[in-house]
């Protein structure tokens, strides 16, 4: 989705690397496939914007240890467009140069059918069973691996813990607490409801909860306009029209949601794990030490959060592929991804982090616990490799039904010739 997001977390200083001479291999990078061995020596990384720095540290650790195989460190701009259409570019001229790259979840099918990326089999064989399976399924198209999980995410509920007892495990019971917000005179809920990527997250994540889905396990025939889907479409529509989503949330992204919540102006707010620490430690946040996270509701219980997060592809076109490999190895090793947690609060793919007692004693990650059980729900926006054509119609009609300037039946009647039209070159 997505954007880069800004992070701030306290540095805790570098973590050590002994452990990732094996999780490499050591500087020969651990194959004995002569295959393999033939392509290997300096590559480039790209991906977006490194806001932190961290990601420079992570190139320099690696090139400490493989000196006759750096890695460069390629920064796009910090918009997801923009970072698209950059890969896409590089990729139609079969550019050498972009030997591995970050690929946000959403575009690896695109990328996949179009040949670019490397599936991940054979000599390139990748070991998936420590990593979270959400995180693997989104790094697969069409049952074949084309991609490294690098970073994860999910969406959760922060709510006032000190307004309210417990969170809301349904609808009903958001709902119900919206007296609460009445009383306090707040906004109740807001997610991300402008006409951009961040709402076809909020929508899909109505419709997933409420059994529906939008585009078929084919990836090209929509199947929005179903009853599940327009039970999902209308709790966000009902829940606008009745002033529950107070109408200034109409315009809201992601750091809007985020500065209504810690100015107090907001019971809930359905976000990302990135908001957790910056309303802890913002100096004016109004909430610190008043707010808590918890698990999106749905209509019976637990939702279904949408999986946000990076996959790492390598380039069909680059010349040294056995480096690329080792490099996204070392990517997923333990270490890298807890100096990603730590430093870039950015959601580990490695199943055992989120039950590690000394992570989940830390008291900037106090949200670490909930988003594991948020992925362990989680599920992928759609799967398609027409992806810009269908979140554009998911947007487009999920904004009209919620603003109310359409009915939410016929908005998903058109979503689904928009999506179809999308998806057969239309």
């Amino acid at each position: 989705m997505k954007t880069r997001r800004e992070r701030l977390l306290a540095s805790v200083g570098l973590l050590a690397v002994g452990t990732l001479i094996a999780a490499c291999g050591g500087s020969g990078g651990g194959s004995s496939d002569k295959k393999s061995d033939a392509s290997r020596g300096p590559i480039t990384y790209v991906q977006g914007k490194d806001n932190t720095g961290d990601v420079k540290n992570i190139v320099a650790k690696w090139n400490k240890l493989h000196p006759d195989q750096k890695v460069t460190l390629k920064e796009q701009t910090d918009n997801a467009d923009q970072q698209h259409e950059d890969l896409v570019q590089h990729f139609k001229a079969k550019d050498s140069g972009y030997d591995v790259v970050s690929v946000d979840v959403v575009w690896t099918p695109e990328f996949a059918a179009q040949g670019w990326l490397q599936e991940l089999s054979g000599d390139f064989k990748l070991d998936t069973s420590a990593l979270l399976k959400v995180a693997v399924d989104a790094a697969t198209y069409q049952g074949k691996l084309y991609a490294a999980p690098g970073t994860s995410d999910g969406g959760m509920l922060y709510y006032r813990s000190d307004l309210i007892s417990k969170p809301p495990t349904t609808w009903a019971e958001l709902t119900a607490d919206c007296k609460v917000a009445k009383q306090h005179n707040m906004g109740c809920y807001a997610g991300q409801f402008a006409k951009y990527e961040g709402l076809t997250v909020n929508a899909s994540e109505a419709i997933n909860a409420a059994g529906g889905e939008i585009v078929k396990s084919d990836g090209k025939t929509a199947n929005v306009d179903t009853p599940e889907a327009n039970k999902g479409l209308s709790f966000l529509a009902d829940a606008y029209k009745n002033g529950d989503i107070p109408k200034e949330a109409i315009t809201y992204q992601e750091e809007q949601g985020r500065q209504a919540f810690e100015d107090g102006k907001l019971l809930f707010l359905r976000n990302w794990s990135y908001v957790y620490n910056l309303a802890a430690t913002d100096g004016s946040s109004k909430v610190k030490g008043k707010f808590a996270v918890a698990p999106e509701p749905g209509p019976t219980g637990i939702g279904a959060s949408t999986l946000g997060g990076h996959s790492i592809g390598m380039s069909k076109f680059s010349k040294h592929k056995a480096t690329a490999l080792d490099f996204m190895k070392f990517y997923e090793s333990a270490d890298i991804q807890n100096e990603l947690l730590l430093q870039e609060s950015n959601a580990p793919v490695l199943k055992s982090l989120y039950t590690d007692p000394t992570l989940l004693a830390n008291p900037k990650l106090g949200y670490l616990k909930v988003l594991g059980q948020s992925l362990a729900s989680a599920k992928s926006r759609p799967v398609t490799p027409f992806y810009p054509g269908v979140t554009s119609a998911i947007s487009e009609n999920a904004y009209a039904a919620i603003k109310g300037s359409k009915p939410v039946a016929q908005a998903l009647k058109d979503m689904q010739a928009a999506i179809n039209s999308a998806t057969s070159g239309g």
